[in-house]
């Protein structure tokens, strides 16, 4: 059992920050997670392109570039693969696993199960070492039909951990952790949905927060302009320029020692505003 795997522990979860950059990576790795997963959603739209659409392979491998050698487990959200071609997923796989990926995320969009289960064998015969936690939308885009036969030609296919996106009925999630029973079941938090200590407790090993963080720096972001415009000074945590700035330089002179002071200027003023 590698390090990453041995991190989905029952009765205390993986707690899976996801990054949308390096600077992003850094930040969350700063608070004390041993691991950090990526948001397909946050790759995409800073890049300008679709999520979900596989349109951010390249985006997504250079990514995996600059954290793979980072002082942090890394789990990439590879969509469906980018590809339709078990082949073309596995290659991307090893791609990511040769960079030092310790985790991949594959979706099957609702679409054919055999197929991602291919894509998931194929994953595991390229890359044996990658945790493949295969992403089931019967919930995310449908209404939880047939999210157990699912499951279980995934876990038959050699999938390393199962994830059912926007399950939130504590009962049904109890009921997964016992079906499959010795693989680790992953749920989406949400903010009106169970709380990581009652996660915990009903077996789910591991608590991934998706888009989340990516979409409430935006929401802060834009709550900052307006208060801004309405004389009013920006309130909550914000890391001096400073701060910022020595993430890439930490990296570029390859020291894995990372500090973010929360007790920073909350107001973020520097005097080197930029």
């Amino acid at each position: 059992m590698n390090a990453f795997t041995e991190l989905h522990r029952a009765g205390e979860p993986l707690l899976l920050p996801t990054a949308w950059d390096h600077a992003s990576a850094r930040l969350f790795a700063a608070q004390g997670f041993p691991a950090i997963g990526t948001t397909s959603l946050g790759v995409a739209a800073g890049a300008g392109l679709p999520d979900g659409a596989a349109a951010t392979r390249d985006e997504t491998l250079r990514l995996a570039l600059a954290l793979g050698a980072e002082p942090f487990l890394l789990s990439v959200d590879a969509e469906g693969g980018f590809g339709d071609d078990p082949d073309e997923v596995a290659q991307a796989a090893r791609e990511l696993a040769d960079v030092g990926v310790a985790g991949i995320n594959l979706e099957d969009g609702l679409g054919s199960a055999r197929r991602h289960a291919e894509k998931i064998a194929a994953v595991k015969a390229a890359a044996p070492g990658l945790f493949v936690n295969a992403r089931t939308d019967t919930y995310w885009l449908g209404d939880g039909e047939d999210t157990r036969r699912r499951l279980e030609t995934y876990r038959q296919a050699g999938a390393d951990g199962l994830f059912v996106p926007g399950l939130t009925d504590p009962a049904e999630i109890a009921a997964l952790v016992r079906d499959f029973d010795g693989t680790p079941l992953n749920v989406l938090y949400a903010p009106d949905g169970p709380g990581v200590t009652r996660l915990a407790d009903l077996g789910v090993r591991r608590i991934s927060l998706g888009s989340l963080l990516y979409r409430r720096a935006l929401g802060a972001a834009v709550d900052a302009l307006a208060d801004i415009r309405a004389g009013r000074r920006p309130g909550g945590f914000v890391p001096s320029y400073g701060e910022v700035r020595a993430l890439s330089d930490q990296r570029r002179a390859g020291d894995s020692k990372i500090s973010v002071s929360r007790s920073a200027n909350a107001t973020g003023c520097s005097s080197a505003p930029r």
